[in-house]
């Protein structure tokens, strides 16, 4: 409901100041406070002088919108002139005029809360609006009679009286200007300061980075090769003691039998622990290879009886391999499984003199896993060694452990194993009553933590829609619109979770349920309209009211009445997604294969490809172009790609553009640690996994360029 209070015909030059006058009194009668009034008298004077001058006249209406609190004073100016012909490129900041009638638009609008205007042949009518501040009294018809009492006995100001107040009004700004413009400074300096330190350190820790890269490299290649160096004397020393043993080359007494026994079973420790630290080091460096293929658990499970059953010499100690039960068939690597195992009931058998050690497998709780467990009745692990075992190298310091002497690899080979197959271990034991030992593996392998990079990928190259919406039938027809038109859909039920989700993106748009139970939508709305992060997203109104004047006012883009129609809400969301700039997405890898099969994926898109064979030019590239994403390499001459992506986010200029890793490089976990914290994600250059990951990014990019040429056709994209 509107409460209309004065109109001021604008038809001479001085009806302007006259128009300035009065809405700085109306603002005073409403309870704003001083600064307010001058932001709201210089806006309408603004538009007023504007209307003037490029249409020859117009009308200034002030009115008071709304019964309920928050309530917003709206003036409204309206001419009948020829219209504006730029006023997208005004609102945007892009439109430059020899007159200045873009700065005046364009200043007003950063003066009041709510800013809308429609401008056509025949006339332009803009809308600036302020909330009423929320110790003012609730405007009704009899307040606006007594405002309207008060109007007709105030004497407006002559302009020379006008001139003198704009002029004490601006000397005041000018000093809040220079009080803030010293804190500025002050704390720039603070900052310079903390940067200095900061670039200090960054460069500090790059260097003991490097190090421990170098160190770990050298450590993974040493084990490698002398894993490999070692097993040759020792497949002599195995083969040469079972020929004595074999009694091959002649009898042998009692104690050279002993003797050659001791030296066999030596021999085979140390194959064993050349073959865990072979693994150990493929798994750190990456090159380990994840064999999925579909199996039974039961043949895995008779496999396993077959190979352990020789070992258990111990008749106190009963080995029971259940039946699985259940447990579905897997997609995985068995070998590594089967590794895990034997690990866990070798141990098993070492460490129980007697009772029962009982294998079973059985479904996950979450029905998407399988969960082998070894339990034994052994002499269990104190507390203080649950972590430390899984460490390597690490042993119990128990008199049984010493009597059995391992390599203290085992469990940490496995612990790395079931995470590689995207699994975790658990365990839970205590001296006296046993141990259980527990890998929880995914029926299907899947490389997971790729997954998840290439969807954070996928999102930022999509345009991306928040839904406020409680109403579960409401969200699901919300999801189902959207489903497959290139926009992502983020829908959080309260303004709460609304919040939350705006701490982490910006969306292109939002679509608010006004009407959300126990909740302000009202309020939010003008919440987001007033902070500078949200003001210039586009905002939706779905609700069952016909409120569209007052959403409007409010500073909503459009209002629709529930049920929304779905070829409305594509239509208005392919304006929005025209209105952004073309994207650019640069690519810096100075292979020339690896920027040509990148560039393909891109190709049938209409995203702007640039593109740098090395770093340097590449962070020219981004300073000057503003790409909306960076592709960068790590393997680069001269400067590597850790180096330019510390770089880039040091600069004010590149520091906010999303930064993906492609690269072959195999990562330490503290080298991913670190630009887990500066880039959007990681992704591997290997063959599979690489195409896999940029086939869901080009699904996004072209589903993004698909919906863009449809909706300017005016045609809709099925869900």
């Amino acid at each position: 409901m509107n409460f209309p209070i004065l109109k001021v015909e604008i038809k001479y030059e001085h009806d302007i100041v006259l128009a300035r006058q009065r809405a700085r009194f109306i603002a005073g009668l409403l309870g704003f406070d001083a600064n307010d009034q001058t932001r709201i008298s210089t806006s309408v004077s603004e538009i007023a002088r504007n209307a003037f001058k490029y249409a020859g006249g117009g009308a200034v209406s002030f009115l008071v919108e709304g019964q309920h609190k928050p309530q917003i004073f709206i003036c409204r100016i309206g001419d009948h002139g020829p219209g504006i012909p730029d006023v997208a490129l005004i609102l945007e900041g892009r439109y430059r005029s020899q007159t200045g009638m873009g700065m005046g638009i364009v200043g007003a609008r950063k003066l009041m809360d709510y800013f809308h205007i429609e401008s056509a042949p025949g006339g332009t009518v803009v809308m600036l609006g302020k909330t009423l501040p929320n110790a003012a009294p609730m405007v009704d018809a009899r307040r606006i009679s007594e405002m309207a009492d008060t109007l007709l006995r105030q004497r407006p100001h002559d302009p020379f009286e006008e001139v003198q107040q704009q002029n004490q009004e601006l000397l005041t700004a000018m000093n809040e200007l220079r009080q803030r413009k010293e804190e500025l400074e002050a704390l720039n300096r603070e900052l310079e300061d903390t940067n200095r330190g900061v670039a200090a350190l960054y460069a500090e820790l790059d260097e003991k980075a490097s190090h421990l890269s170098r160190a770990n490299e050298l450590k993974t290649r040493f084990l490698s090769n002398m894993s490999h160096e070692f097993r040759t004397p020792l497949n002599s020393i195995l083969s040469l003691s079972r020929i004595l043993l074999d009694r091959l080359d002649g009898d042998l007494t009692d104690e050279q039998e002993k003797q050659v026994t001791f030296i066999k079973k030596a021999a085979e420790d140390l194959s064993v622990l050349i073959n865990d630290l072979l693994d150990l080091a493929k798994i750190e460096a990456g090159k380990i290879v994840v064999h999925p293929a579909e199996f039974g658990i039961a043949n895995l499970f008779s496999a396993l009886r077959g190979m352990l059953r020789p070992v258990l010499m111990n008749p106190a100690v009963n080995l029971v391999i259940e039946e699985p039960s259940g447990a579905p068939t897997m997609m995985s690597d068995e070998g590594k499984i089967s590794q895990i195992l034997r690990n866990f009931i070798s141990n098993a058998i070492k460490f129980t003199e007697r009772g029962e050690i009982r294998v079973t497998a059985t479904p996950g709780d979450d029905g998407k896993s399988v969960v082998f467990s070894v339990a034994d009745t052994g002499i269990g692990i104190p507390p203080e060694y649950h972590e430390k075992i899984f460490e390597e190298y690490t042993q119990v310091p128990t008199p049984l452990h010493s009597k059995q002497k391992g390599t203290g690899l085992g469990l940490s080979l496995s612990k790395k194993l079931a995470e590689l197959l995207g699994g975790s271990i658990t365990m839970t034991s205590a001296p006296g009553e046993g141990s259980t030992f527990s890998a929880v593996v995914p029926s299907v392998f899947r490389d997971a933590h790729l997954e998840e990079e290439a969807a954070e990928a996928v999102n930022v190259l999509k345009n991306q829609v928040l839904v406020i919406e409680d109403d579960e039938t409401a969200a699901l027809l919300y999801e189902k619109y959207l489903r497959g038109s290139g926009f992502q859909v983020f829908l959080v039920r309260t303004l709460k979770d609304a919040r939350a989700r705006l701490n982490e993106i910006k969306p292109m748009a939002v679509v608010l349920d006004i009407l959300l139970r126990g909740e302000d939508g009202w309020g939010f709305l003008t919440e987001l309209k007033s902070a500078e992060a949200t003001r210039d997203i586009p905002v939706f109104i779905a609700t069952v009211l016909d409120e569209h004047d007052k959403g409007i006012a409010f500073g909503a883009e459009d209002l629709a009445t529930k049920p929304v129609d779905r070829k409305w809400l594509l239509n208005r969301l392919g304006e929005i997604a025209r209105r952004r700039p073309v994207e650019k997405v640069l690519i810096i890898d100075d292979e020339e294969v690896a920027r040509y099969i990148l560039k393909g994926t891109l190709a049938d898109t209409k995203y702007a490809i640039l593109e740098a064979s090395e770093a340097e030019t590449g962070l020219r590239i981004a300073r000057s172009e503003r790409p909306d994403i960076i592709f960068l390499d790590l393997v680069m001459p001269g400067m590597d790609g850790f180096e330019a992506l510390v770089r880039l986010k040091s600069m004010e200029e590149t520091r906010d553009i999303p930064v993906i890793i492609v690269s072959s490089k195999v990562l330490e976990e503290a080298e991913r640690r670190t630009l887990n914290e500066k880039a959007l994600a990681v992704i591997s250059k290997e063959a599979v996994s690489r195409e896999a990951a940029i086939s869901k990014i080009r699904d996004a990019v072209t589903g993004h360029a698909k919906l863009r040429e449809e909706t300017a056709r005016g045609r809709t994209v099925d869900a």
